[in-house]
């Protein structure tokens, strides 16, 4: 079958979740003889050959992304901020200096993807940061760690954003959550994963002259380089260079993600896409979602272990209790994906997701009953879980053609580790334990800052595809000019 496709126009009277269900079955309106036609079989094989073979090496990249920087809040609570005599200043200092790379990082690294070749610059990036997080393990004193940190931040900072940007060439916008949410759901998987291995791991302690807490480091940073390795065999270019798909194959896909609009309609990068994307109104609105469920998230991915111990668990049950949160949050970023993605209902869910953290936070912050405080954890760890995948498909969805699109993505995750930088000096050192209220109070007000703006984008990205489609009744798709993009009338914004 022809390899490229016309997008189709959407009737009048159809809905945009309707729109999208035509398209999930194979099928799309006919503009000027060129269709997709409605191939069952095709559409089960070719999403079950990529969720196999591309899908888990995702995973299990953001799994190793997440663990390695977070697992310092594992290592912290097995005596690493007592061993290198660190102040609680100091130890939000060496947060903070993984931050700031990390930021920086995150812009040119996803407009060079594409140039240098997603299968070559991910898999670098993961073998570099393995090196440096095995040597994390070998420090000795505070300096060493902050440069650590500093290459680990550099390393980084392109994963996520990356990880997303490489999922929309071979997904289309309406399967992106699922898809996101499944290697995203690493991250949560990370948090029970961590203590886990760190409850074990510590029990290495004096093992070759170490401590327990070096080890953390050690044995994680190695299984990393080794992946890494691994992955220059396992991650294919693009959907016409997989090696796991026949030619026909490749056909449909491509013809399906034209039909999306989420192929490309440009030649090459070009700054006044960078330029476009920037004035794009939803990429500010969700910019303040992102530096809020940034801060929330990164919060409790950092200082959960330190929280529970807090509540008077021993540092190596801290290191257990810290599980069933992150399980929890897991399962149910799961569920929301799946029913975000059936029914078009990203902005709900993210909704949702910042009323759950306002419970949590409320619950923390109104109880002294240290069953209570860490009951709240469930919730609020759940919310700020469930939000970032959303938010990151969400965002990814509904920017076109791809410089634009790799633009609003990198945006997005600066303003999320921007937050982060607030989240380490929040609960590192300005707001003290048990009680953390400064912290709790501001990740409070930040969770209902969330749920506003995401009820805003909502509302704004709905008026859009309003007068995209007055603008359908008048205009003819052949008669719109090239190079629109998302500013194109057929390009329906996902709600």
């Amino acid at each position: 079958m022809a390899s490229t496709v016309s997008v189709p126009s959407m009737p009048e009277k159809e809905t945009q979740s309707d729109f999208h269900s035509k398209l999930e079955k194979g099928s799309s309106s006919s503009l000027e003889g060129s269709e997709v036609p409605e191939d069952r079989l095709m559409e089960a094989r070719v999403w079950r050959k990529l969720d196999s073979r591309v899908l888990p090496v995702i995973a299990m990249f953001y799994l190793l992304s997440f663990l390695d920087r977070t697992n310092v809040a594992n290592a912290r609570v097995a005596g690493l901020q007592t061993d290198l005599k660190m102040s609680n200043k100091e130890y939000s200092i060496a947060l903070t200096v993984t931050y700031v790379p990390y930021i920086v990082a995150e812009l040119p690294s996803n407009l060079m993807l594409k140039a240098v070749g997603p299968n070559l610059m991910l898999p670098t990036m993961l073998t570099l940061w393995g090196i440096v997080t095995t040597l994390q393990g070998v420090v000795k004193t505070y300096s060493g760690l902050l440069a650590c940190r500093f290459f680990l931040g550099l390393l980084e900072g392109g994963v996520f954003p990356g990880l997303v940007l490489y999922l929309s060439y071979f997904y289309p916008r309406y399967k992106m959550n699922m898809r996101v949410t499944t290697f995203f759901s690493s991250a949560s998987l990370s948090g029970a994963f961590s203590g886990i291995l760190a409850y074990g791991i510590i029990r290495m302690n004096g093992v070759g002259n170490r401590p327990g807490w070096s080890w953390i480091f050690i044995l994680e940073g190695l299984f990393t380089f080794l992946f890494g390795l691994s992955s220059y065999f396992t991650l294919p270019r693009s959907v016409d260079k997989t090696w796991f798909f026949t030619q026909e194959e490749k056909d449909y896909v491509n013809a399906k993600l034209l039909a999306d609009n989420a192929q490309k309609d440009e030649d090459g990068f070009s700054w006044n896409e960078v330029w476009e994307a920037l004035k794009l109104p939803q990429l500010w609105i969700c910019n303040v979602l992102f530096f809020c469920s940034g801060t929330i998230l990164y919060g409790l991915a950092y200082f959960t272990p330190s929280i529970i111990q807090s509540l008077g668990y021993t540092a190596a049950n801290a290191q257990l209790m810290s599980v069933p949160p992150f399980a929890v949050a897991c399962v149910v970023s799961i569920i929301a994906s799946f029913i975000s993605d059936r029914y078009h209902c990203r902005g709900i869910v993210l909704i949702i997701s910042a009323i759950f953290c306002i419970i949590g936070f409320a619950m923390f912050l109104g109880s002294k009953s240290t069953h209570i405080q860490y009951g709240s954890l469930f919730f609020s760890v759940t919310g700020a879980y469930t939000a970032a995948p959303t938010g990151s498909a969400w965002n990814a969805n509904n920017a076109s053609p791809q410089t634009r699109r790799a633009t609003v993505i990198a945006f997005g995750f600066v303003m999320t580790n921007s937050g982060g930088i607030l989240a380490t000096w929040l609960l590192g050192s300005l707001s003290p334990a048990p009680r953390y209220t400064k912290a709790t109070i501001t990740l409070l007000v930040l969770s209902v800052v969330a749920m506003v703006f995401s009820a805003l984008n909502l509302w704004y990205l709905w008026w859009q595809n309003g007068k995209k489609a007055e603008a359908r009744k008048v205009v003819r798709r052949e008669e719109e000019k090239l190079g629109l993009g998302n500013y194109s009338a057929w390009y329906i914004y996902n709600l």
